[in-house]
């Protein structure tokens, strides 16, 4: 997901988001991604400046989502850029 949203937000005019998974799939189609874990590698979107606005989709839980607002709460979001520019 981390090199679409880099080239997203390169030339995106509009605000950036993403709803990632709680990892991939096990072969009994769960999750084993922890909410600490999964926190972790969004807050590296964040941090890189690439989205406005996260969430979580597939085994994602209200806990999930805590601990990613916990981990982004005072983060600054994306800037929208002046001249996006298709390289």
């Amino acid at each position: 997901m981390q090199p679409f949203l880099q080239r997203l937000a390169k030339i995106a005019d509009c605000y950036v988001h993403a709803y990632p998974n709680a990892g991939l799939p096990n072969a009994m189609g769960g999750y084993d991604e922890t909410p600490e874990a999964f926190a972790a590698s969004v807050k590296e979107f964040v941090t890189e400046g690439l989205m406005n606005m996260v969430g979580g989709c597939c085994g994602t839980t209200p806990d999930f989502i805590k601990h990613l607002a916990d981990a982004v709460k005072g983060m600054p979001r994306r800037e929208l850029p002046n001249n996006p520019v298709i390289s």
